[in-house]
Order: structure tokens, then sequence, then C-alpha cells
């Protein structure tokens, strides 16, 4: 009996291993389903309760990690509603059920592939599985079942600046070195396996997020690598900022090693086959490694061609070959290691933000100037 008991705890053990989520959730399905319509009472005419709703709510402390502990299951149900009586011929309405998720989710009906919503904003809320109706005559007094739904919770991060580059180009150290994060460092590729985020912060006390991302590698926009599940939080970001290594990359001996230049249109044309609109955002180059021998004569070579893409992008392969070019905003060789020039890209960082800023700012003025013209505008009779 011992021997049964120990081998059935050492199962449950193993199952519990292999359930566990990883350190970082972006991605969770769940079944929703709305409480049962309470029944009605045909003797007098009474009318049963409305099941109750499944609502979700954006929350800036949440992540979809702590909504799995709440729930292993991933089962979430609304309270069914109260069958008519004697003492209330009308039912009381189910209780609703509030899950509270991380800002920046997208919700996904799995069944059609549609999305619900996305609650981009703290206390915005999205009905996922509505309440069964109350029974009444037009239902024979039988109370209806709930909506029920299996669905998505896609979260993407929302930052100010998402930093894009190939494995060990120096992200998480550069990510370090102008934040309060503590990201994993080493020298060999890979060593970030989940975003990271950090907060740039000011003398003035403004504060710009700052996310850290897995690795990309060439074929990512086909899913190859961390693939979507990097790219898709490039999204929401105001701002994009390239880093690559100045003496270029090779990640493997089976792959091609490419020189500095060629890395930069490689990401400009992974983004690109991903999501052309990326290209449109505002964008900083970042060459790491400068405090490495013969770095400042490679710049010198390709300084031009950072400034100006187009001044090249005909010698490049057809492979890493992109249609639609980046302009960056600013181009600025670096050592994160060293801490060479990281105040200057804490300056240029807040240079650019808020010039996109005043940017919406104007345009927002603009628009509500435009309405205000067009109601204080007199409209007379016209001659025909």
């Amino acid at each position: 009996m011992v021997l049964l008991t120990n081998s059935l705890l050492k199962l449950e053990k193993r199952a519990r291993k292999i359930i566990k989520p990883k350190k970082f959730l972006d991605t969770l399905q769940i079944t929703v389903k709305g409480g049962h319509g309470g029944n009605g009472m045909p003797k007098y005419g009474g009318i049963g309760g409305q099941g109750g709703a499944v609502y979700l709510k954006a929350v800036e402390k949440c992540s979809l990690k702590e909504l799995w502990r709440k729930n292993p299951s991933k089962m979430i149900e609304a309270r069914s509603g109260e069958d008519s009586n004697k003492m209330r011929l009308v039912g009381r309405r189910g209780a609703d059920q509030e899950l509270e998720i991380p800002c920046g989710v997208t919700v996904i009906d799995n069944d059609t592939s549609q999305i619900i919503g996305e609650l981009n904003k703290e206390d915005e809320t999205c009905l996922v599985a509505s309440g069964g109706a109350g029974g009444c005559s037009g239902s024979s007094f039988i109370g209806t079942k709930g909506n029920v739904r299996n669905i998505t919770l896609d979260l993407k991060i929302i930052a100010d600046i998402g930093l894009v580059g190939f494995p060990n180009a120096g992200k998480s150290t550069l990510l370090k070195a102008i934040s309060n994060a503590r990201p994993k460092i080493a020298s060999y590729p890979f060593t970030t396996i989940m975003p990271q985020i950090g907060v740039l912060e000011y003398s003035d006390y403004r504060q710009i997020t700052v996310a850290d991302l897995p690795g990309l590698i060439e074929n990512a926009h086909k899913n190859i690598g961390m693939g979507h599940q990097f790219l898709k939080h490039v999204e929401r970001t105001r701002l994009l900022m390239l880093i690559v290594d100045i003496n270029g990359f090779q990640l493997s001996q089976k792959h091609q090693r490419r020189n500095c230049l060629e890395n930069v249109y490689s990401l400009n044309k992974e983004l690109e086959l991903y999501d052309s609109t990326l290209l449109e955002k505002p964008s900083i180059l970042l060459i790491n490694k400068m405090d490495l021998d013969g770095s400042i004569d490679k710049f010198i070579e390709y300084e031009n061609y950072f400034n100006d893409l187009s001044l090249a992008v005909e010698e490049i392969s057809e492979d890493i070959r992109p249609e639609k070019l980046l302009k960056f905003e600013r181009v600025i060789p670096i050592s994160a290691k060293m801490y060479q020039e990281v105040d200057k890209v804490k300056e240029e960082i807040r240079d650019v933000i808020d010039e996109l800023d005043r940017r919406n700012d104007e345009d927002i003025d603009s628009k509500v100037n435009e309405k205000l013209r067009k109601k204080l505008m007199e409209h007379g009779p016209k001659m025909v």
C-alpha cells in the first residue's frame, strides 16, 4: 500500500512538472462559459433570472501567468440565474465573472479566428461570454444555456521602444547600461529567451520603457526560431531601436556570416516580411562593440550606407534585400559593454520620443480645431 501511494505521488509530481507554465506567458487559451438562465414558474407566470456573463478587465499589475495560477483548469464560468419561485416571481440575475488580464491583450475566438476585442488601457473591459436568458412563456419557462467560447489571450507588450537585433548583438548589455533592468548577459547567443522591460529614468522624472526581446534570426517572419512570438511584441512599440555588431554575425557554422551592413538589411527584410507597416515607425540604429580593434575603420566604411540604405541596396543579395527601407532618425556608434556613448543614446531616445509626442499633440489640436471650425461655421441659404 505504501509503495502504491509513493508511486502515485511521483506520478502527480511529474504531471505538475509537465503542465508547469514557462516563466513568461504571452499566450493563454481558456474556455469561458456564461451562466445558465434560471427556470420560470409556469403556474404563476414567473420568469427565471438571466445567467451571469464573463468579462475581461485590463489591469496594469497583472500577468497571464497569474491568471493561469488562479484558474489552473482554464475553465471560467459565471453563475446561473435564479429560478422563479413563489417568494420571487422574477429570479435574480446570476453573478458575473470578471477576469483580470494584463494590458496589451488581444482576445481571439478560437473557433472563428476572429478578434473579439483588444484591451490596451487600464480598466478597459470586454464581454467574452453572455449569460443564458431566463425561462419565460416564450421558452416554455425553461432557462437557456449561457454562451460558451474557447478563446486565446494573446499578449503583445506595450513599450515605448522595441529593441531589435540578432543574437549576441548586445541588446541585454545595452538595456542594463541604460535602464534599471538586470537581464541575463553572456558571450553566447540566445541569452534572452523571454522579453525584458527596462525603464529609462530622467532628471525631470520622465520615464521611457524599453523592451528587450529574444534575438531575431533570418526567416523569423516564417515563425522560425522565436519567430512570431518575438515579432508580435514589436507591433505596439512607438520606436524601433536596431542594434548590430560592427563585426557582423554568424548564427552557426551552417549559416553564412554577414557583415554589419548586411545584418541591417537583413533585419529590415524580416520586419518587412512580417508586417511592412512596422517600417513606418521611427527608428534608431546602434552600431555596437566599437571598443574592439578595427571597429572604427569598419564604421567609417559603412557610415554613409547606414544613413541612407538606398545607396547600397542593389548590391545586397536578393534573399536579404528589402523592398521598403527603414529611415533612421539617428545612427550612433556605441560600446554597451564599456558604457561608451550610453548617455548619448539616452539623450537621443528622449529627443525622438519628445518629437513624437509633439507631432501627436499637433495632430490632436488640428483635429479639434477642425471640428470646432465646422461647428462654428454659419450655413446661410444657398442659391440654386
